[in-house]
């Protein structure tokens, strides 16, 4: 079922939103600065950890995968609702947070490649060692 995993998505969700609002008041812009982004890490990190330790159903990791496909135009819809222009009139702050933000998120694929990798990379004996146990 799909409800399975929201409340994990929504806690992510405000615990992001309310740091994007923090990181924007350090940063002197009176916005979000990166919750959804924020919110998007923490519940890929979390629904790993808990994933490895065995602690969701498999219901909730189907409602996760589902909230998880669609999350992406998801944000693009709420990206599309702020006001670009208004942040480029303000100076030069907001093109450094966006190149700050993005060179985070470049610097962030090889974690979060490593957080998703599988038995793949094991020789076969390995895997079936593991399997065994």
């Amino acid at each position: 079922m799909v409800i399975y995993g929201v409340s994990l998505l929504s806690i992510c969700m405000l615990v992001g939103v309310f740091l994007g609002d923090l990181l924007g008041g350090l940063v002197g812009v009176s916005a979000n600065v990166g919750g959804v982004g924020i919110g998007m890490l923490l519940l890929v990190l979390l629904v790993d950890k808990l994933r490895k330790k065995n602690r969701l159903n498999e219901q909730s990791q189907e409602g996760l995968q589902f909230w998880s496909a669609i999350y992406i135009p998801v944000v693009v819809a709420m990206a599309a609702q702020q006001n670009v222009v208004a942040a480029l009139d303000g100076g030069p702050l907001a093109l450094l947070v966006g190149l700050f933000a993005t060179l985070v998120s470049f610097a962030l694929v090889p974690l979060l490649t490593k957080i998703g990798k599988d038995n793949n990379d094991l020789p076969e004996e390995e895997i079936l060692l593991k399997e065994a146990k």
